[in-house]
């Protein structure tokens, strides 16, 4: 085991505080990596402040990692020390069962192994990437292409994932009409992406103070849901709706924005259950699915997507030092559109 610098949640109310947390030796299959930059997640946050379960403090968050091969163990014949990689939501899987035979390693039947809060190989809890180095078995380890900026390229290790795999599953694309809820972290993304797959493409926010932003994303039309005549003009209009927000929705108005067999899909996740009257699926027969990251071969695919297209998130990098403000900032939503922590500033921060 070895300590790397880290910073660290103590409780759930505490802020978090600069520390150490140990790192597995180098296996033979695995990769250590040195941590260049870490976005902050909504996620991490839910985490530290228990809204999703127990933690097991203290615990380092931070699943969204950018960063160089430093060594690779001797088996590994993925990557290489000098390579620009990265690690999203998930570090293991069992690698066995259906799901992840069929690449959908974040569906494994037996649990994956989540990057920080989750049960490690030997035994330990798992610490995430607001921290100088990482050990990653290298199955889990991603190639960022050169074509992406460094420092933007975090936040595609989870919100860029978050929002390709529902996009590609339900096949966005050209004569599709698609609407992103929210033009946040995840929303921003979402607005991209299925831009560059050639979908119509509508945000949906509670005002119209972020128009001009999600106009410039590639979005083709912008509308205030805090206006209740916006769910009469634009009933039975979509194909596909990717609700990205992280708070409760009237999901019933939502869906009868639906057009035939449409479907809306929720990848943000309020901690309270969101009720859905099953009459108002009856309608154009429509449906409600959720959505969870993607596997690693679609993880890759998103990534070379983003980089033949231009594609990389609005960021805010910061130091060590501003996570705490950051996330403060991220609860008041006051972020356009996701921090980026540089850790070369741990040892400052």
């Amino acid at each position: 085991m070895s300590s790397v610098r880290a910073y660290t949640a103590t409780s759930p109310t505490a802020p978090l505080a600069p520390g150490t947390i140990e790192r597995r030796e180098v296996g033979p299959k695995d990769v250590l990596i040195d941590i260049a930059y870490a976005g902050i997640c909504h996620s991490d946050i839910h985490t530290v402040r228990g809204d999703w379960g127990q933690v097991p403090y203290p615990l380092t968050v931070g699943h969204e990692i950018a960063g160089v091969v430093a060594r690779v163990g001797s088996e590994v014949t993925l990557h290489e020390v000098g390579d620009r990689v990265g690690v999203g939501c998930m570090v293991d899987s069992c690698r066995e069962c259906a799901n992840c035979l069929a690449g959908a390693e974040q569906y494994c039947l037996r649990g994956f192994t989540d990057t920080y809060n989750g049960t490690d190989r030997d035994g330990t809890v798992t610490q995430g990437g607001y921290s100088e180095r990482v050990v990653v078995d290298e199955h889990f380890v991603l190639r960022i292409p050169d074509a992406i900026p460094f420092e933007k390229a975090a936040p595609l290790l989870c919100a860029g994932i978050t929002t390709y795999s529902p996009l590609r599953n339900w096949n966005a694309g050209p004569g599709k009409k698609v609407a992103v809820v929210g033009l946040g972290g995840l929303g921003h993304m979402a607005v991209k992406i299925a831009h560059a797959m050639g979908a119509e493409v509508t945000v949906l926010s509670q005002s119209l103070k972020k128009r001009e932003d999600g106009l410039r994303f590639g979005a083709d039309h912008y509308h205030a849901t805090g206006d209740p005549a916006t769910f009469e003009r634009l009933a039975n209009t979509f194909d596909l709706i990717v609700n990205t927000v992280s708070a409760s929705i009237d999901m019933d108005a939502y869906l009868n924005l639906l057009t035939l067999d449409g479907t809306i899909v929720s990848v943000g996740a309020p901690p309270e259950p969101v009720p859905v009257t099953l009459f108002t699926l009856f309608e154009n027969r429509r449906s409600f699915a959720g959505s969870k990251i993607g596997g690693i071969a679609q993880t890759q695919e998103m990534l070379d997507f983003c980089a033949e297209h231009g594609i990389a998130p609005e960021v805010e990098i910061i130091g060590a030092d501003g996570i705490n403000d950051a996330w403060e900032r991220v609860l008041a939503s006051d972020v356009r559109y996701r921090f980026v922590i540089d850790t070369s500033t741990l040892a400052t921060g």
